[in-house]
Formats: C-alpha cells, sequence, structure tokens
C-alpha cells in the first residue's frame, strides 16, 4: 500500500479515470475514503484535477438507462461544477496522442483517450483503478487499490 501523500507528492495536476467519480457517487464502501479526500484536495485547490468528456459519457450510461435523474444529476454536478475540476474536450491533438497510445500499449480506446487528454493538459499522474495501465511509462499511474490515507 502507498501513502497518499506520497503517492500525490509533487503532483499539481492529476488526471481521474471514470471509476474514483463512481466510487465517490456512489459511496463505495472500499474506496470512498480515499475518493473523498482526493475531491477534498481538488476542491481546495491543492492539485487541479482533469478528466475527459469519456467520463462524462460512462457515468451517465447507467443512470440513464435505469432513469435515475438523481444519481445523473449528481454526476452533472460534480463533473460540470465541481471547483478546480475541467473536463477535457476530445479534440484532434487528444484523439492523435491517444491513437499512439493504443498503438504503443494496445490500450482499449477509452483508456488511451482518458490518457491522452490527462497528458495533453499536463497532468503528472493519472488516477484509476485500471492496474493494467501501469504500463503508462509517460505519467505515474495511481491505483485506487494501492493508495491509503
Amino acid at each position: 500500500m502507498i501513502k497518499l501523500d506520497e503517492a500525490l507528492a509533487a503532483v499539481t495536476a492529476l488526471g481521474l479515470d471514470t471509476s474514483p467519480f463512481i466510487y465517490f457517487i456512489e459511496q463505495h464502501p472500499s474506496y470512498l475514503t480515499v475518493v473523498r479526500e482526493i475531491f477534498r484536495r481538488v476542491d481546495s485547490m491543492a492539485i487541479a484535477g482533469y478528466s475527459s468528456m469519456i467520463t462524462l459519457t460512462e457515468v451517465l450510461t447507467q443512470p440513464k438507462r435505469l432513469q435515475n435523474s438523481t444519481v445523473e444529476n449528481e454526476y452533472l454536478s460534480l463533473l460540470l461544477y465541481s471547483r478546480n475540476f475541467t473536463l477535457i474536450p476530445i479534440d484532434y491533438t487528444v484523439a492523435e496522442r491517444a491513437a499512439d497510445l493504443r498503438a504503443r500499449y494496445r490500450l482499449r480506446t477509452p483508456d488511451a483517450l482518458q490518457l491522452a487528454a490527462s497528458l495533453n493538459i499536463g497532468c503528472e499522474a493519472f488516477l484509476t483503478n485500471d492496474a493494467a495501465l501501469q504500463r503508462i511509462t509517460e505519467l505515474r499511474v495511481l491505483i485506487l487499490d494501492q493508495l491509503e490515507l
């Protein structure tokens, strides 16, 4: 296990995969404490938080399928109106970098787009729960299963 303070040392910009948002909104008992602290740090401007528009698509799918407007609105509020947090659009430069990452690391398209968006904005680290992404060398990949307060 890695202490959160150690994992985030020298990180001023943190890319976030979709899973931390799901764990936060759905209050996942195994991850809530850590993701709550990460979102607190983003809100307090200790670090800047970023994710790509892919996250919006991924988190809204299930609430829309279940017609759960309450959860849908919680995600929208968190992703669109949180202080010190930005959703990165998928433009040509992100798509081209994602293609390069896919080619070199054999990533799935959503993962490549998430990582490319984080790299393009200058993130030093990327938070996920997908340990397979640790093979990426362009930035530090932090795995939620390996973090503790």
